[in-house]
């Protein structure tokens, strides 16, 4: 079940908001654990029992290292065995395909590889995890006495299968007392909205673009082919990811809570450094607080410094896939963010803002290409075919067509997600404010009307980052 799909919007959101509103404070937080579990089991049936063990663990860990504080060995091991386990579960399920196909190619062997489905939302729940425990361990947390509280953090469907990544510091408090009000519920309506139409009106209408042209043969890709398709691409995964925070953000409000935000108008970044504290912002802020600063972050000379960065964007790079494309791009930016730290920051300082962005979308565009390809190989070509490292045409028939069929929803995308949308929404917001309430509901509606109309005709519609 997706938030995009209409047997959630039509009867599973209202059926359950409708329990979360007449049932007491007492059982608000079941209502959410039992809905949660029933949003998983939807999805991903076989592995419900995986999750609902998980939370248990985690649970009595957590209340074991608070019990064993003082014995620091017992209550080291405790936290040690936690994380162990955490991982492990997540190593076996995400990346056991790809470690033997791995030993078979580098010892010529023939292991057997076993096809196993990944589990919905596994990466996110599980450094919602680990982030409890590693909290609970350092007391900056006290650890949830109450199982159906914790059960309700680690599943909250709103955020449970692509973030944003909550910390438990976070909601510690809104899983007790949480404010509700009608204009609360209201703006977590209308976010609900603007990330529906991301999703339906803009993500999926631009993704043809780049499926068609990432599935030609690459000697019949034009230049501007290469940049359009690509291009898509860059402009399909910010509105698909981003509109699912959205989303995820109202739903929370819906409910009462305040999640953080996860997006902060990236292709606005005047160089990858800014780019990367403005793109998922809750996984950023995860790997800075539970790996780089714990490596050591910036205590020590450039060359740890350097380790610690390749550590953690190799890491950053595994987690969003078991791939060699994934690590390398992780590598690939952990690289340039490296020499923006030593030497290439301080000569974007001293060109215009206007050639910053330029190199800050080149670089970016030009991983992206590395996110979606099948391999390093293919997206080598790739890129040899955007900067004209080969006999390729520079353009074609197909870039017309592209353009012609495509001209507008391309237009409303790229001022959507670039700073003429900044100075625009806030003179939208500013008018919202003297607009009649019946007209904002008119706009907010036919949104959604729109929405549902692309979504009626689609069969299927996921979100990019459920597969991670």
């Amino acid at each position: 079940m997706v938030f995009s799909s209409l047997i959630f919007l039509f009867i599973f959101l209202p059926a359950v908001l409708i329990l979360h509103y007449i049932v007491p404070s007492v059982g608000k937080n079941f209502i959410i654990l039992i809905s949660s579990v029933i949003f998983y089991a939807w999805g991903e049936p076989q592995y419900i029992y995986l999750i609902l063990i998980s939370i248990l663990i985690n649970y009595f860990g957590g209340l074991l290292i608070r019990k064993n504080h003082k014995d620091e060995e017992k209550h080291k091991f405790i936290f040690i065995t936690l994380i162990i386990i955490n991982l492990s579960i997540l190593l076996f399920f995400k990346y056991y395909g790809f470690l033997i196909e791995n030993i078979n190619n580098l010892l010529g062997v023939s292991l057997h590889i076993r096809n196993l489905p990944l589990p919905l939302g596994i990466s996110f729940f599980t450094f919602q995890l680990i982030s409890y425990v590693a909290d609970v361990y350092t007391q900056r947390v006290k650890p949830q006495k109450n199982i159906i509280d914790f059960g309700a953090y680690i599943l909250m469907f709103p955020q449970l299968v692509a973030g944003p990544i909550i910390q438990y510091s976070d909601v510690e408090k809104q899983l007790k007392n949480r404010k509700k009000s009608l204009d609360k519920f209201g703006e977590g309506v209308k976010r609900f909205i603007i990330g529906l139409g991301k999703k339906a009106i803009i993500a999926n209408n631009i993704s043809i673009i780049w499926t068609e042209v990432k599935n030609l043969p690459l000697e019949n890709i034009s230049i501007v082919s290469a940049w359009l398709g690509i291009g898509a691409f860059t402009l399909q995964i910010y509105f698909d990811f981003s509109g699912y925070s959205d989303m995820a953000i109202g739903l929370g409000k819906m409910f009462g809570f305040d999640f953080i935000e996860n997006f902060n108008f990236p292709y606005t970044s005047k160089s990858v450094t800014e780019f990367w504290r403005r793109w998922n912002i809750s996984l950023g802020s995860w790997f800075r607080e539970y790996m780089y600063i714990p490596l050591g972050g910036n205590r020590s000379g450039l060359v740890i410094q350097f380790r610690n960065l390749m550590i953690v964007w190799f890491a950053t790079g595994l987690w969003h896939g078991a791939s060699w494309n994934f690590i390398f791009w992780g590598l690939y930016f952990g690289l340039i963010i490296f020499a923006e730290k030593i030497f290439l920051g301080n000569i974007l300082k001293r060109i215009p803002d206007v050639f910053n962005h330029m190199y800050t979308m080149v670089i970016v565009i030009v991983g992206w290409v590395f996110f979606d390809t099948d391999s390093i190989s293919s997206a080598i070509g790739y890129i040899g075919v955007m900067f004209g490292f080969g006999n390729n045409l520079f353009i074609n028939n197909m870039d017309k067509y592209i353009v012609y069929t495509n001209f507008l929803i391309l237009a409303v995308a790229i001022i959507a997600c670039t700073q003429l949308s900044i100075k625009s929404n806030k003179k939208i917001n500013a008018n919202f404010k003297k607009m009649d309430l019946k007209l904002i509901i008119v706009i907010q509606t036919l949104i959604l009307i729109v929405s549902i109309a692309f979504l009626v005709s689609e069969s299927y519609n996921p979100f990019l980052y459920f597969r991670f």
